[in-house]
């Protein structure tokens, strides 16, 4: 996703986390992003396209919570313009978490890599706390995520092949969805759609 890309580095491998981040704006108002993370070297590092508000805020105060989450919604809600979640706070950062998360993350920036499109944020974990139980893989839950990815590229990518994507997606999601996953799933269809209409504007 646009915010970034999280992973395990393993065998030379660099494994990708699809997650949440929560940080909070000059106003002390919770900002929330998809962002993928990875963890290297006892690190967890985060990697923000510029220009970016989760970068900025980053920066700024020095420190964000990774949230780990099951709920699609939340992945789809903030690519098409949701962004009311609710947060609780977190114990050792003025950052908060959010409610719907199975785990967190406290994270305190330590250094950065800087690059003039994508900087690496490295970030020392203070805590990891648990609040529910990963009940299964869904299919539905995956699909949802690379169509948010999708949603994320509209103006990188080729309409051919989003359709081409979104049409083998659809498979899963029919086959597999929950209720959660249905709504996220039809946001993003919708956000395509409008794309798709407002590119057919342009080209008239």
């Amino acid at each position: 996703m646009r915010a970034g890309t999280g992973r395990r580095e393993s065998e030379g491998r660099i494994v990708i986390l699809e997650t949440i981040i929560t940080t909070r704006d000059e106003s002390g108002r919770d900002h929330i992003a998809p962002m993928g993370i990875r963890e290297q070297d006892g690190f967890i590092v985060l990697s923000p396209f510029r220009p970016s508000a989760t970068l900025e805020h980053v920066l700024r105060e020095t420190c964000a919570v990774v949230n780990y989450t099951d709920d699609v919604r939340i992945f789809a809600g903030c690519l098409t313009g949701r962004y009311d979640w609710p947060t609780i706070p977190v114990k050792h950062l003025p950052c908060r978490r959010l409610a719907a998360s199975l785990a967190h993350s406290e994270v305190k920036l330590e250094r950065v890599e800087d690059d003039a499109t994508r900087p690496r944020l490295y970030c020392r974990e203070l805590a990891r706390e648990t609040h529910g139980a990963f009940r299964g893989y869904n299919r539905a839950q995956a699909a949802v995520i690379e169509s948010a990815i999708l949603v994320s590229r509209l103006n990188m990518l080729p309409q051919e092949k989003i359709d081409t994507e979104m049409a083998y997606l659809r498979i899963a999601v029919e086959k597999t969805a929950g209720p959660r996953e249905l709504e996220a799933w039809g946001w993003l269809a919708a956000r395509i759609e409008e794309s798709r209409v407002r590119n057919k504007e342009r080209s008239a």
